[in-house]
């Protein structure tokens, strides 16, 4: 099912071919959603584009063009405006039947990519041995956002949880687990590993003596020695069994069956570092082993290396950037891979891509790209903290969503006052809008910016917050369910009012919404969509009766437009990892 934007799309791309027969380039997008109602649902300045190719005014192309678009069936007469914009308006019996067919598709419209990829998506990887906290927030909901996107519109999705659980910290907290005692407990406990960690941090900085032993043990452990070996998996265990937990609260998909740990790629760091010389591309450096890609420089101009291995023989993080992008193109076959780390590592990422082009590990046809994100603020614009100064841990986090939302629902007219929902309703309720705000208000957010952390704001009713869409999803499904039948799916649709007219172009446009998504990573332009979606919808509410409308027939097209507006804010909530509840 082609997208109104690709099909006005077409048939201006065929109006240009037919006014400028001699042009060969490729047009790329010529038709953009418009930017302001009032100039109509779509707008093209294609025009503008070719006007210095053409050799003619701008509004003279933008003529030419119009006078050969055949597009009647879909738009009213189309618009010339400025210097040459193409205005184009949908007419509302091209609106009612693609609503009719949206409701009859399984996806609302979206369909498999033409040509789907292996697409490999890395993204969380927090470090063992230590709590998730808020600073693992973003990588976690944005790549759990973008690999859902990714795999609903077809394309295989492979997920990689790329944890941190090999180094030189493993010596320090295993010899300062053997030296608590705590090696013979059964149950480690993940609050005493994080304090332990600690501990063991400052007894490494303080102690010659522990630096010692905690550095042979590093050797131990890397050599494969029994005992090491399983104490650093019951620390990995753990872990992992936190993990675990914290990824269920939140409701994201990664699974033990994710994860793709620094340990997994250490059999192969000395074959990166052997091949990278063999080819010439590595070269010692102070003792270093050092790739030296073009255009990377320090600040006094001197060729910026990326060390794959240290002067003592230790490999760093680039070694097991490099080793896992070889396995991924090799033997996962992506197409395109995706990394969801923050902008800090912006240099890192650029260097590790040169490198792997460098080597021929990432072939001209295989696209990587870092997704990164900005930083979570408190109100004072600095890092979000404890109001002690300390790193919030993401388990707290959402427990206190969970406990403001339920609070917030409490306040309610009512809320307090014995209900049909059990206590187990109104638990499960608070669960799904606590930490769906909390999801949502990063998501919607521009995940190049840092944003501030402000509870109120993210659990209000009103504005671009997730309480507000499922509140929106809430009043349709009461709606439906008062209307005491299921909507006819045969019901003819008609669009005749202005709230009617804008509500089913919003709903028109979620499948170039999605697409977008995949495309471009973005998944704040879903967040605007579905806020959008959400206002039109209370607007076609007010206006517009449903139950109490004025004939049998509008009243059915009404329902049926109730209808598909709930399926797309349940899918597109879906789609960013928040769930929907029946009441609220």
């Amino acid at each position: 099912m082609d997208t109104f934007r690709a099909l006005i799309g077409a048939r201006v791309a065929a109006a240009v071919a037919a006014a400028f027969p001699e042009l060969t380039e490729s047009l790329g997008s010529v038709v953009e959603p418009a930017t302001d109602a009032r100039f109509g649902d779509y707008q093209s300045n294609v025009a503008l584009r070719l006007a210095k190719t053409v050799g003619r005014p701008p509004r003279e192309v933008a003529e030419a063009i119009r006078a050969r678009l055949a597009i009647d069936d879909l738009c009213h007469p189309v618009e010339l405006a400025g210097p040459g914009f193409l205005n184009l308006r949908v007419r509302e019996t091209a609106l009612a039947a693609r609503i009719g067919e949206l409701r009859a598709h399984t996806t609302e419209g979206v369909v498999v990519a033409a040509a789907p990829q292996t697409v490999v998506v890395d993204y969380s990887a927090p470090n063992i041995a230590k709590e998730m906290h808020v600073g693992h927030l973003r990588s976690t909901i944005i790549g759990d956002c973008l690999a859902r996107v990714l795999s609903f519109v077809g394309h295989r999705v492979i997920r990689q949880n790329h944890i941190g659980d090999w180094g030189t910290q493993f010596g320090m907290l295993i010899e300062h687990l053997l030296d608590q005692g705590t090696a013979s407990q059964t149950d480690l406990g993940v609050k005493d590993l994080d304090g332990f960690y600690q501990e063991a941090k400052r007894r490494f900085d303080d102690s010659e003596e522990f630096r010692t032993r905690a550095r042979n043990r590093v050797v131990l452990l890397q050599g494969g020695d029994p005992e090491s070996v399983t104490l650093w998996r019951r620390l990995v265990e753990e872990s992992e069994r936190h993990f675990r937990a914290v990824y269920a609260e939140l409701g994201v998909l990664l699974d033990d069956g994710d994860v793709r740990p620094e340990s997994f790629f250490n059999p192969r760091l000395a074959g990166v570092v052997s091949d990278l010389e063999a080819m010439g591309l590595a070269r010692e450096s102070d003792g270093a082993t050092c790739v030296f890609p073009e255009g990377f420089k320090r600040k006094d101009g001197e060729s910026l290396p990326m060390i794959v291995r240290k002067a003592d023989g230790a490999y760093l993080y680039s070694t097991t950037d490099l080793a896992a992008m070889r396995y991924r193109v090799s033997e996962l076959h992506a197409d395109r891979i995706v990394y969801v780390v923050d902008e800090r590592q912006a240099q890192h990422f650029a260097m590790l891509f040169a490198v792997a082009r460098m080597a021929g590990w990432l072939p001209e046809n295989v696209h990587a790209e870092h997704v990164s994100f900005g930083s979570v603020l408190g109100a004072d614009r600095k890092p979000f903290k404890t109001r002690a100064g300390g790193t919030i841990k993401l388990v707290d986090l959402l427990a206190e969503a969970v406990d403001r939302a339920r609070a917030a629902l409490d306040e309610r007219p009512g809320g307090r006052e014995p209900t049909a929902a059990s206590d187990a309703d109104k638990c499960a309720i608070a669960r799904a809008i606590g930490i769906g705000a909390v999801k949502y208000a990063d998501l919607s957010s521009d995940r190049g910016k840092d944003y501030v952390f402000d509870w109120d704001r993210m659990l209000a009713l009103n504005g671009n917050t997730a309480p507000y869409l499922v509140n929106a999803y809430v009043r349709i499904r009461s709606i439906l369910r008062k209307a005491g039948a299921a909507p006819d799916p045969a019901a003819p649709i008609s669009v005749e009012a202005s709230a009617e007219r804008d509500l089913a172009i919003a709903v028109a446009r979620f499948p170039e919404v999605v697409d977008g998504v995949a495309d471009k990573l973005l998944p704040h332009t879903l967040c605007t969509f579905l806020y959008e979606l959400a206002s039109r919808y209370h607007k076609f509410y007010e206006t517009c009766p449903v139950l109490t409308a004025q004939s049998s027939e509008v009243r059915a097209s009404r329902l049926a437009m109730c209808d598909v507006t709930a399926r797309v804010l349940h899918r597109g909530l879906s789609l960013l990892g928040i769930a929907t509840v029946e009441q609220m």
